[in-house]
């Protein structure tokens, strides 16, 4: 698989779960798994005796790669980590003549301080680049290499190391459901550029054995990985915003209206008028089934005339209403005379408020 297929079928795999990323900022710990393979590696002399020319080489078959980071993010795309790798292979001879077979099991291991830089592109994934230099440790063990004639060469378990740079190119991808939680994939290029030399004895029939030192040239490794990494400063998700104001609805129109009058008199002012159409226009915005027209006095007068002056009352205002409109049929007139009063008071006042008419829809 190479890397663009591999980048894109973990973004395939992540998208649902994805997230609006955010800046990586303080502590976080990462690991990786994946495959490798080292290029193939020459083997610069054996017991001294230069092998270039030869073309023998070491074929790396590929095998297992992984590694562990801790680090810090700075909360502007900037990380820096250190981080702890191994990757296991086997190699086997290539070229020369006479080659029958032979191999190696190979293990890499080391540590590396890298940099590295996310770019927030406002995309559900982020992708990053990064390097870092470090020291690496190659462990060679069951080496053996022989061909047709007999002739044998026997490489000691032993461990070299040189020093390492690497180059990352990859992606995250933030899961929405654990803050700070992030799926990662990337490929990876490493090269330990220090040549190792492995102790061990080289044999032939006739001659016998002696000991022999086997050199090999510089290790450039590729890999491909799929990780997590989890960022401990990672701040949680955003409370959803709070729901817009709601309107408050209009005020329902008044069910009750006073009408004042002047001492005396039955006849309608400009403010009882307003008043009146006032009902009279609200009446047809609610339901309406009744409206009662009452007629009152205060008490300056006697209460048998009172009676009648608040009839008279009551049939102004109900006439003013049939005129704006309002059904005759719905509007009810009663007349109370100086009972009732809005402000108590004794016999004998004028009382201005007590001097009304009220209209009821009911």
């Amino acid at each position: 698989m190479n890397v663009r297929s591999m980048l894109l079928a973990a973004t395939v795999l992540a998208f649902p779960a994805a997230a609006m990323a955010q800046p990586v900022t303080g502590l976080y710990i990462g690991g990786d798994l994946g495959a490798h393979v080292t290029q193939n590696v020459n083997l610069r002399n054996v017991g001294g005796v230069s092998l270039s020319g030869l073309g023998l080489g070491l074929h790396n078959g590929g095998g297992l790669a992984a590694d562990a980071a801790i680090g810090y993010g700075f909360g502007n795309g900037l990380r820096v980590e250190i981080q702890a790798n191994t990757n296991f292979s086997t190699y086997r001879l290539t070229g020369g003549q006479n080659v029958i077979f032979g191999g190696a099991n190979s293990t890499n291991f080391g540590g590396m301080v890298n940099a590295l830089y996310d770019f927030y592109l406002g995309w559900p994934v982020v992708p990053f680049v990064g390097a870092g230099v470090g020291y690496e440790a190659t462990r060679l063990s069951g080496g053996s290499f022989f061909d047709g004639s007999g002739d044998k060469i026997v490489i000691n378990n032993g461990t070299q190391g040189g020093f390492a740079v690497q180059a990352m190119l990859g992606m995250a991808v933030p899961i929405s459901a654990v803050p700070g939680l992030a799926l990662t994939a990337q490929y990876r290029f490493m090269a330990v550029v220090n040549n190792e030399t492995f102790s061990g004895t080289a044999s032939s029939p006739g001659l016998g054995s002696t000991g022999a030192s086997v050199k090999i040239g510089n290790q450039y490794d590729h890999a491909l990985l799929v990780g997590v990494r989890y960022n401990f400063g990672a701040a949680p998700p955003p409370p959803p915003p709070a729901p817009a104001p709601v309107a408050a609805p209009a005020p329902a129109p008044a069910r009750t209206y006073l009408v004042f009058f002047d001492w005396d008199k039955a006849t309608l002012t400009d403010r009882a008028r307003q008043i009146i159409a006032e009902a009279a226009q609200n009446s047809t915005r609610v339901q309406v089934t009744r409206i009662e027209v009452n007629g009152y006095t205060d008490t300056s007068g006697t209460p048998a005339y009172n009676m009648g002056l608040s009839r008279r009352r009551a049939d102004a205002v109900a006439a003013e209403l049939v005129r704006l409109g309002v059904p005759k049929n719905v509007i009810a007139i009663q007349a109370f005379g100086q009972t009732h009063l809005l402000v108590p008071t004794g016999p004998g006042v004028r009382e201005p408020q007590n001097r009304r008419v009220e209209i009821i829809l009911k």
